[in-house]
């Protein structure tokens, strides 16, 4: 189940801060983690009830921190969701066709998969999956790629290592993410996308991900533009990798203090250079919602271009699926984001 959900109250507007609600998300306190609440259906929401043991982070102890970090705590129906997307994948590939599948890197892992659209010169939308770090495949990712290709842009879907298979160091599978982008760059010009329109999203992992390729430095590590990242967009991603080191999640990501610093986006947000949507759910994890709020407040707070936006009533996967949509939360900030559709 990807690793990679409080109901809010009254209507919610489509755009969520920059400025009210990222300011208080700044230095509003965080609520403890609601008791698992068991609905006559009988799927139970947040942690198992226990007995309160020692804080470990912030008011969680471990148990709900634990749960703060997997999905299958807040999004019992999740697996349902997933099969449903792998289904809307594969009818994605039967209404457009198989994709071209390429190699970016020299390991049997790194290809992606690209759905053209039929505009010349166009844009290209490059999609980092999520999975906790520990799965997940581009092929079940094609769900959007008619949405995006209809709209006017290349979809581009990468598959990478996993966690387990990178002896628990997702930095090479940030090494390959970027690798990915440098080879679209470089490429585009050979399936009719535009260099310099390249736009970056990723979902829950995938979005930790990303984030780490948009505070690259490109023109340093790569000899690229340092620009090379026009926009991103962020679904229900994680940004500072302290209270995940301190997870369950560790038990798999071998985190020591380099691997923690240099995989924390928000703390390396000098090197931002991309205007940046966040999206979050208001029935995902709260440690997922809080990083999200936390994020777009720091890069505010940092004077850089960032929209926030809150999905009521979704839960981690269901904020995905609405990528596929061009009037959904998600497709419709990835369209307007390259300029292909209206905020």
């Amino acid at each position: 189940m990807d690793g990679d959900g409080n109901s809010s109250k009254g209507d919610m507007t489509r755009r969520g801060i920059i400025g009210a609600a990222a300011g208080a998300a700044a230095g509003a306190a965080v609520v403890a983690p609601a008791l698992a609440q068991a609905p006559a259906n009988g799927c139970r929401i947040g942690p198992a009830p226990h007995a309160k043991g020692p804080l470990v982070f912030l008011d969680y102890d471990q148990i709900e921190l634990d749960a703060a970090y997997d999905q299958s705590s807040y999004a019992p129906l999740g697996g349902q969701i997933q099969a449903r997307r792998a289904s809307n994948s594969e009818e994605a590939r039967r209404r457009l066709g198989e994709p071209q599948r390429v190699s970016y890197g020299p390991s049997a892992i790194e290809k992606l998969d690209i759905f053209r659209t039929s505009r010349a010169n166009a844009p290209v939308f490059v999609f980092v999956h999520g999975g906790a770090w520990l799965n997940g495949e581009s092929k079940n990712f094609h769900f959007a790629a008619e949405n995006i290709t209809t709209a006017g842009a290349h979809y581009i879907a990468l598959d990478f290592i996993a966690a387990e298979a990178a002896n628990g160091d997702i930095r090479v599978m940030a090494e390959q993410v970027r690798r990915a982008i440098g080879w679209v760059y470089k490429n585009a010009s050979s399936f009719g996308g535009d260099p310099n329109r390249i736009y970056l999203c990723g979902q829950s992992s995938g979005a930790h991900l990303s984030g780490v390729a948009l505070v690259t430095d490109w023109q340093k590590d790569f000899g690229l533009p340092a620009d090379i990242i026009k926009g991103g967009c962020l679904l229900s991603g994680m940004y500072e990798m302290k209270p995940v080191r301190l997870s369950a999640r560790a038990r798999y990501v071998k985190f020591n203090d380099a691997m923690e610093e240099s995989m924390s986006t928000i703390r390396h947000l000098e090197r931002l250079r991309a205007p940046i949507t966040v999206i979050y759910g208001t029935n995902e994890t709260p440690e997922f919602q809080r990083q999200s709020r936390e994020f777009a407040a720091a890069v505010k707070a940092a004077g850089k271009p960032v929209t926030l936006i809150v999905a009521p009533h979704c839960n981690h996967y269901e904020v995905q699926e609405t990528l596929a949509n061009p009037y959904g939360w998600a497709g419709r900030a990835a369209l307007a984001m390259m300029g292909l559709g209206k905020a």
